[in-house]
């Protein structure tokens, strides 16, 4: 079952469990989804892949932890909990994250195929490793990681 297809079939669960934030969170996912279909000219009543779904959840996620940042930055932190716990909803979907360590390895590998040896590579560097721990890393994280190794 593709992940669209998971989100779509959680909502009848969170409406018997009266669970309102999963609804409201459910929702606004497959919502998103069904609005980049409609982008991609597809039919609204197809389903994504799960790498476009993904896409649509790591931004999902990146706009609930803006949220939360800018409402704990002015004191409001009524707001901030209802994200927090969307955002922990929508990190249930999303793939387990590789650590630090795990992307350091995987670049070390690379660099040493690729033979980069100044910083001026670290974009062809970054784009290989995208590609390699795409969906499965963060790109400022794999960044962080480049940064470092090629200092």
């Amino acid at each position: 079952m593709t992940i669209h297809e998971t989100l779509k079939k959680g909502i009848p669960e969170a409406l018997r469990a009266h669970d309102e934030v999963r609804l409201r969170t459910l929702r606004s996912l497959v919502t998103a989804m069904t609005n980049e279909l409609v982008a991609k000219k597809r039919k609204p009543d197809q389903l994504l892949t799960d790498d476009e779904a993904i896409a649509i959840l790591k931004r999902a996620a990146n706009q609930r932890r803006d949220s939360i940042e800018q409402f704990e930055k002015a004191g409001r932190t009524d707001l901030a909990d209802p994200e927090k716990e969307e955002l922990s909803i929508v990190g249930s979907y999303l793939p387990a994250q590789m650590t630090r360590e795990e992307i350091t390895r995987i670049a070390e590998t690379k660099i040493a195929e690729l033979g980069v040896t100044q910083k001026a590579d670290a974009g062809k560097l970054i784009g290989a490793l995208m590609k390699d721990v795409s969906g499965k890393a963060d790109g400022a994280d794999v960044k962080a990681v480049v940064d470092s190794l090629l200092a």
